[in-house]
């Protein structure tokens, strides 16, 4: 075969799509490269390099066509070059694809075989479709069917060649450099199934009202979790999850200027926080498809609002952190904060579509606060322990009810609504409601029957409503130590209010409280509102101001209300 013919061959297919294509202003096209293989071609003649004078314009032209391979316009396929509207039939580059289109039986346009007919097309463009081709004549000459394959059509492939030998050897630069840096970040990538999802929430907050005013200053609070997501299968997901803060809750004052024992106004980046922005393990948790459950295993750090659905739709957040609600008792029903841990949860679908169970399902689960601990009373079934189950209805995607059982078991000096803290006597660790519904007994265990219904319900895209109500029955083993607490609230959000990702929300209810406990004084319900209005400044950065009214804090009347006012802005990465 004529030297000619050998020239052709050794040159990439990509390659002299490329040249072919950036051969005149008009003309278009591509970011892949197809190499024929060394085996199948003889010795190369080397590509001149790039002279430094090229025209600026040819790389933007490329970083261009990058830019446009990522959008998601619709397309049609192309199958003749005459459908190309902007490339002229007096081009010598247009007769010389339509030979090679209509004769080979090519297509010409994208890389993808597909060309979106609806505007122009760049020069770069177009030598996508020319490198379809080229592939294609390759293909007959390796399968010695060269004879199918013209003189004169290589004679047009190597006088493009030539002629934009500078531009190919800008493509190639390219490639080469692209190669170069692909490799360096599989070489030193951290892994390829896990992923990083970081939250930062900086928050300036103050207290107002009465002593409770004046015992408080204004503080500049922060909390970080860095949650390490692994997939194993591509359906499973290990969380390895850890959090550092510096955020400390307002101290509430009666009426005499003493503190008040009680979590009421609780702000959600206050949970987990260590206080000293030291660094712990606050979350440990592998979530995996069984058959048609999904099972939810916690050795660390376990909640069940992390496998029970709260209902609770732009309240709630699944970081318990900077995107809901401020207050941790307006984010989900106090019940779901009735122990935690380590321990095993699932959920099993019950029906789907029609039937008279429709799209329900069934949540079990089972949490330890004291699972790693071998001593007498510990353990995971000696200590501490919730067990939780729920049964879940959803008509359409309108309306979604839940109905919840809990049972807890508690160790002398333990209180209620903890989440899993340990029983050692620190209220701090409390994340809602008053001392009178939380204090469990001193001297004594206690057990706890708790009954919830959460329900949501989304009449217009624009407009979410939801609610829970919460009763807990419990029995302390000594003397006088029984009591029953109560909890309701309801909750109004506004999606993009104002702008899209915006939420405007608005709630009331009352915190959990018990009235006529012996020993406690105040027996007032003790009624919290919230306002708050998230503005989305970018898809990873949010400010929400907000303000908590707390109405006779401590169930005391005779107390001063409370005002907690927030500016909190969140970082998502």
């Amino acid at each position: 075969m004529s030297n000619l013919l050998w020239k052709s061959l050794v040159v990439s297919p990509a390659v002299l799509g490329a040249t072919l294509l950036v051969s005149t202003t008009a003309i278009a096209a591509p970011t892949t490269t197809t190499k024929v293989s060394p085996a199948k071609q003889p010795a190369v003649t080397e590509v001149a390099q790039q002279p430094e004078i090229l025209a600026q314009t040819t790389i933007d032209q490329v970083n261009r066509y990058s830019n446009e391979g990522n959008q998601n316009n619709s397309q049609s396929q192309v199958t003749s070059v005459s459908q190309f509207s902007d490339v002229q039939p007096t081009d010598w580059a247009f007769q010389a694809l339509q030979s090679l289109v209509e004769r080979y039986g090519c297509i010409a346009g994208y890389p993808n075989s597909t060309y979106r007919g609806n505007r122009a097309l760049t020069r770069y463009e177009f030598a996508a479709g020319l490198n379809a081709c080229l592939d294609r004549v390759n293909e007959l000459i390796a399968t010695a069917t060269a004879d199918l394959v013209t003189k004169q059509d290589l004679a047009t492939l190597q006088r493009l060649q030539e002629e934009f030998s500078a531009e190919l050897a800008t493509l190639r630069g390219r490639v080469d450099s692209l190669e170069a840096r692909t490799a360096e970040l599989e070489a030193n990538q951290f892994s390829t199934t896990t992923k990083l999802v970081g939250e930062a929430v900086f928050a300036v907050s103050d207290a107002f009202g009465g002593n409770t005013g004046d015992n408080n200053n204004t503080v500049f609070q922060d909390r970080v979790r860095l949650d390490l997501q692994t997939s194993f299968t591509g359906r499973d997901v290990l969380h390895t999850r850890l959090a550092a803060g510096n955020a400390q809750a307002f101290s509430l004052r009666d009426n005499a200027g003493n503190p008040i024992n009680t979590a009421e106004g609780t702000q959600t980046f206050e949970v987990s926080s260590t206080g000293n922005n030291s660094v712990k393990i606050d979350r440990l948790t592998y979530e995996a498809p069984i058959g048609p459950a999904q099972v939810y295993l916690a050795a660390s750090g376990g909640r069940h609002s992390h496998y029970a659905a709260v209902n609770n739709p732009y309240f709630f957040d699944t970081t318990d952190g900077g995107n809901g609600a401020l207050s941790t008792f307006a984010s989900e029903s106090p019940i779901y904060r009735i122990g935690g841990g380590a321990g095993i949860a699932l959920n099993l679908p019950l029906g789907k579509g029609g039937g008279i169970l429709g799209n329900s399902s069934i949540t079990a689960g089972y949490l330890a606060s004291e699972a790693n601990t071998p001593v007498l009373g510990s353990g995971l079934a000696d200590g501490d322990y919730a067990a939780l189950g729920q049964l879940n209805f959803s008509v359409g995607d309108r309306l979604a009810l839940a109905a919840t059982y809990v049972h807890g078991y508690s160790a002398a000096g333990g209180f209620l609504f903890n989440s899993g803290s340990t029983s050692d006597g620190t209220f701090g660790d409390v994340q809602v409601g008053t001392g009178q519904a939380n204090i469990l007994s001193t001297t004594d265990a206690s057990s706890s029957n708790s009954y919830g219904v959460e329900a949501a319900f989304r009449p217009s895209d624009k407009l979410s409503i939801s609610g829970f109500v919460s009763y807990h029955d419990i029995t302390g083993f000594g003397a006088n130590d029984d009591f029953d607490a109560w909890s309701y609230g309801v909750g109004v959000a506004l999606p993009d209010f104002g702008k899209k990702g915006n939420v405007l929300g608005l709630f009331a209810g009352v915190e959990p409280y018990s009235f006529n406990r012996p020993g406690f004084v105040g027996n007032d319900k003790p009624y919290h509102f919230e306002g708050f209005y998230k503005y989305r400044v970018s898809d990873n950065v949010s400010v929400t101001p907000g303000v908590i009214w707390l109405t006779s804090p401590g169930q005391n009347s005779d107390n001063d209300d409370a005002f907690i006012g927030t500016l909190r802005t969140t970082f998502t990465f």
